[in-house]
């Protein structure tokens, strides 16, 4: 290392960003993902015994992909090198395999190549890794935002270990943010900062689990806020609320807001104004509200206010639910908006709702046990010595396949339960009896 790579070293080390700055260099001080690296789990003890394969860290960012691979490299014996897929080519890959195989030729051990951001990478840039992964050449790391089994070479991703790392949530994203106010070190200690306790919680809240986007709000936050008479930088949510970009609205996820603004919601869909649902939606989302509990929410809805009068609305919103599991945010608000809209447009019949609730009520208020014998198992032997299926009539053996015979207990032998309104598909089904049941 010569005197200009000394004093760049030591130039990053004092005016790299604070997420950078503050990042751990061993996997003790890593905070969050403890379902991937907490004691006795598989990565732990692999980075703990210095025995990596092959491995790729797939999630959002600021989640700690770059984060694992730095403490990864602080802790091996092997050469680390790193590439971002943004700016590196070909050209790039070859110079690292050749030097990670004079290092083999004297015997100098291994090389870790660590590449951000890999599904960057096209085919033939990841096609020509491939034979120095499989080879031993290089020992592969790779950091995605993308889902690694549709982004990247199947064959890579089959001789690599997938760890999927997770938002970090409220607590964890609340800790950093205090070691970077006081870590003389690494963080900005020397600043004497506070943060004030609603500012914590509306930071934590609405980094949504990106750890670089809280650092960034509060060393923004501490560097341009001035100091009071006794020298302290207080960082009010005022402050915070400008530092992150995002509003503070009155939105607390444990409140009456919240289910006041829930409530609007489903109300909007179920009145058909679609209107009226998307903005709610935003408001939620804007609020940084869990999108998976929005999902359901629809899911519900499309049930229990729609139902047969459009079945095609379920399936939509089920449909929306996995995708937005799968997606994400911030693509998913685009899922949840098409499957709320979908929704508040279909017609509306809360037919099976209501069935569900009536049989329930009879089932609680009066006492069945015996099912009708002709209904009952009568697949094993002495079945119909006891009486058992004797007397069934398999509707598929009659016009319009349907056979009018009792199905309830004797008890409720004339009770409806669901009855099909003339509101979109149920007019179908309504019609669909009438058919059958014509001799």
């Amino acid at each position: 290392m010569d005197l200009f790579d000394m004093m760049r070293e030591k130039t990053l080390e004092t005016e790299s960003p604070l997420a950078a700055r503050l990042r751990p260099t061993s996997i003790e001080e890593v905070v969050g993902q403890e379902h991937i690296i907490g004691k006795g789990k598989l990565l732990y003890r692999a980075i703990k015994a210095d025995k990596l394969g092959s491995l790729i860290f797939y999630g959002p960012p600021g989640t700690g992909k770059t984060t694992l691979a730095k403490v990864i490299a602080n802790t091996t014996k092997a050469e680390f090198v790193q590439l971002n897929a943004t700016i590196s080519g070909k050209k790039d890959i070859e110079k690292v395999v050749n030097e990670a195989k004079n290092r083999i030729g004297m015997t100098l051990g291994k090389t870790i190549l660590f590449i951000d951001e890999i599904h960057r990478f096209n085919k033939a840039q990841q096609d020509a890794l491939l034979p120095y992964v499989e080879d031993g050449t290089i020992t592969l790391i790779g950091a995605t935002t993308e889902n690694p089994y549709f982004e990247v070479n199947s064959a890579l991703v089959s001789r690599s270990r997938v760890f999927e790392l997770k938002p970090l949530d409220k607590e964890d994203i609340s800790k950093l943010i205090m070691r970077a106010i006081t870590d003389k070190e690494k963080g900005l200690g020397n600043f004497n900062a506070v943060i004030e306790e609603d500012a914590l919680e509306f930071l934590s809240d609405r980094a949504n689990g990106d750890a670089r986007a809280a650092l960034n709000a509060v060393e923004l936050g501490i560097l341009t806020t001035e100091p009071d008479e006794k020298g302290i930088i207080d960082i009010t949510i005022e402050v915070a609320a400008e530092c992150i970009q995002k509003r503070v609205i009155n939105y607390d996820k444990n409140g009456d807001n919240h289910y006041d603004t829930i409530s609007a919601f489903i109300k909007s869909m179920r009145g058909s104004d679609p209107d009226a649902a998307v903005y709610y939606l935003a408001r939620m989302i804007y609020a940084g509200e869990d999108p998976k509990f929005i999902a359901r929410r629809i899911v519900i809805c499309a049930s229990e206010d729609v139902g047969n009068a459009d079945p095609q609305a379920l399936q939509v919103a089920v449909a929306a639910a996995e995708a937005v599991n799968f997606i994400g945010m911030p693509e998913g608000r685009i899922i949840l908006s098409q499957a709320a809209t979908y929704v508040a447009c279909a017609p509306k019949s809360n037919a099976a709702y209501l069935a569900i609730d009536k049989a329930l009520a009879d089932v609680k208020r009066i006492q069945i046990d015996a099912i009708p014998p002709h209904l009952q198992d009568s697949h094993y032997s002495g079945a119909k010595k006891l009486g058992h299926g004797i007397d069934y009539k398999y509707a598929h053996d009659y016009d319009n396949h349907y056979v009018d015979q009792q199905y309830l207990p004797d008890e409720l032998m004339d009770k409806k339960y669901y009855e099909p309104t003339m509101q979109g598909y149920e007019k179908n089904i309504i019609e669909h009896f009438k058919k059958i049941k014509t001799r």
